[in-house]
């Protein structure tokens, strides 16, 4: 049976803009443990279907994608939005 986590995807650290924020992504989990290679060390594997993400613009599609093809999926909740309000004064204090 195929797995796979449904998460939404977040803002990049390394920009402001919230752009790509409000997309869903389901990215499929691998049956087999990862090894080190003997050469790099870097960790990898044989299979193939790890580096397969999936975009969707709701929850909901992606949920309904992953159940048109069998796919045991679970969903994992967007954390919450942390707002830091400060005013320009507070850099001169």
């Amino acid at each position: 049976m195929v797995r796979a986590r449904i998460y939404a995807e977040g803002k990049p650290a390394t920009q402001s803009g919230r752009a790509r924020a409000g997309r869903w992504v389901l990215a499929f989990e691998g049956d087999v443990p990862q090894r080190p290679d003997p050469l790099m060390g870097w960790a990898g594997g044989a299979d193939t279907i790890e580096q397969v993400r999936l975009v969707f613009p709701s929850r909901e599609a992606a949920e309904a994608h992953a159940a048109r093809l069998g796919i045991e999926a679970e969903v994992e909740p967007p954390p919450p939005r942390r707002l830091i309000l400060r005013s320009y004064a507070d850099n001169f204090r």
